[in-house]
């Protein structure tokens, strides 16, 4: 058994009933919305013309947002409608990531995430969901796909039908009928600086100019609903932040097992900036929750396909190491701390580059599908992991040796970030949507910050870290660990954010 829409863009007026429906039926918020009718204008006067698309949930038969959801508070019925639990979420707002439509969105009364859900408590009732009840000219089908005597399966075998992003792999159970393409293709037609009644959202406003568009049709969006960003500084804050962690500790973990040096750098301070900056991580990420007080159900009530789960798992034991690490470093138990190291190592790579999955399970996010995005993870936790230690090496004095070759570890760092950048965006990418993100980076809006920052900061902090690698002063080294890590921010901003504002509607 599968549910599923048809909707029939030849008859419908675009008249918002199903819209107005839906938020009554459901209490939505005023300025949200579980399905909407988007608006697309084509050619000039006096040759233009409307074209319309009602668009929500897809209801996929491989849900994205299912997987992702670390508390299954979103799970998929035997009926094959995909429903949540309001009681279970916590508002991570991954599951806006791993939508490719932009059908989920944090209710602003309850700060959790809702959806269509298919009026799943009416079709437990016998009855129809309340969109296609109220249409007036019938142009919202539903029913069983896989039952052949349905009308909405009889209705699909006779008619050619889309969906929306067929290349995400979801296979959506929404189809639509007779719309335009450019209504359905959310880079087809950019906003032309105003909706019909209303300003457009600023953040659509502010990515037009990034989308191809269409120079024959010359068609524009002139209704749609606003998709703010769902994460912010917070999660940009927190890849630097745990890069800082995990690259100080893997370093001083591997200078203990390969060296005799036991300086208090390396069995003492390391394992505590390990500690204090993975501590920032966990607040940042409890933070930016818009329910934080249930942040435990993660654990409590994990979904073990989610990547949120495994990560917050992964920054346990990190902690619970780096902090053992740190006290027996302080007692002076270096036997402790050599056998600590060997756990450290592993613990370190999984907590940098976790992410690299968990942003692979973000499927609305095609920037973010990078293969080579947990060895980037990587590099830029060495790099800035060696920053880390560079900037407190003249305090401490620890052997000329370590120095050295944290300089090295620094430059090689760099030289792998800037490789792996090469790759992410010097060749072409896979989907529209990807290429549209990178663009904006390295020719758009992100361009100053992406060239400047990510690339240019990280080349003069190499450029300072020569000399700390060939014996030279160690003041070198604090300017190079200080401009690193400005370097690494600058990069995973644009990073995060310009993934985000690709419109997915």
């Amino acid at each position: 058994m599968r549910y599923g829409f048809a909707i029939d863009q030849r008859s419908c007026i675009g008249c918002h009933a199903c819209t107005v429906a839906c938020k009554t039926e459901h209490n939505v918020p005023l300025g949200q919305f579980r399905t909407w009718v988007k608006y697309v204008d084509k050619g000039e006067y006096p040759s233009t013309t409307r074209e319309m698309g009602v668009m929500r949930c897809n209801h996929c038969t491989d849900a994205p947002c299912v997987t992702i959801c670390p508390t299954q508070s979103l799970f998929k019925r035997d009926d094959g409608i995909v429903d949540f639990d309001s009681d279970l979420c916590i508002g991570c707002k991954s599951c806006q990531q791993a939508c490719p439509y932009d059908a989920i969105y944090i209710d602003e009364n309850t700060n959790t995430a809702a959806k269509c859900n298919f009026c799943a408590h009416r079709i437990d009732q016998g009855l129809e969901p309340a969109c296609v009840v109220v249409c007036p000219t019938e142009s919202i089908w539903v029913g069983d796909i896989e039952d052949p005597a349905s009308g909405i399966s009889k209705f699909l075998s006779l008619t050619p039908v889309n969906v929306r992003s067929p290349e995400q792999g979801t296979r959506p159970n929404v189809y639509y009928v007779g719309a335009d393409s450019t209504v359905l293709d959310p880079l087809a037609a950019p906003v032309d600086g105003t909706y019909l009644w209303a300003d457009a959202d600023p953040l659509r406003l502010e990515t037009a100019g990034d989308l191809p568009g269409d120079p024959v049709s010359k068609a524009r969006t002139t209704l749609n609903t606003a998709h703010p960003r769902p994460w912010g500084w917070k999660v940009w804050t927190y890849l630097w932040t745990k890069s800082i962690a995990a690259g100080a500790v893997a370093l001083a973990a591997l200078l203990i097992l390969t060296s005799t040096d036991r300086s208090v750098l390396l069995t003492t301070i390391a394992p505590f900036i390990g500690a204090i900056f993975i501590g920032l991580t966990a607040v940042l990420l409890v933070w930016d929750l818009k329910q934080p007080k249930r942040f435990y159900y993660i654990l409590t009530k994990p979904n073990p396909k989610s990547w949120l789960v495994w990560g917050s798992v992964f920054l346990g034991i990190f902690a619970g190491v780096a902090g053992l690490t740190f006290l027996s470093g302080a007692f002076g138990l270096n036997e402790v701390v050599y056998w600590l190291a060997w756990p450290a190592i592993p613990a370190a790579v999984m907590v940098a580059g976790y992410t690299a999955f968990l942003f692979g399970q973000a499927e609305g996010r095609d920037l973010w599908q990078s293969p080579v995005l947990f060895w980037h993870l990587l590099a830029q936790a060495a790099m800035t992991g060696a920053g880390a230690l560079l900037i407190v090496v003249p305090f401490v004095s620890p052997d000329a040796a370590v120095s050295r070759w944290l300089g090295w570890a620094l430059i090689a760092g760099v030289v792998a970030h800037l490789l792996i950048v090469a790759v992410e965006f010097g060749g072409r990418h896979q989907t529209q949507n990807a290429t549209v993100a990178a663009h904006s980076i390295t020719h758009g809006r992100y361009a100053r910050t992406f060239w400047g920052g990510s690339i240019g900061l990280a080349i003069i902090a190499a450029g300072f870290a020569i000399p700390v690698a060939l014996g030279a002063s160690l003041w070198f080294g604090v300017v190079a660990g200080l401009i690193i890590q400005i370097a690494l921010l600058a990069h995973e901003t644009v990073f995060v954010k310009a993934a985000q504002d690709v419109p997915l509607s």
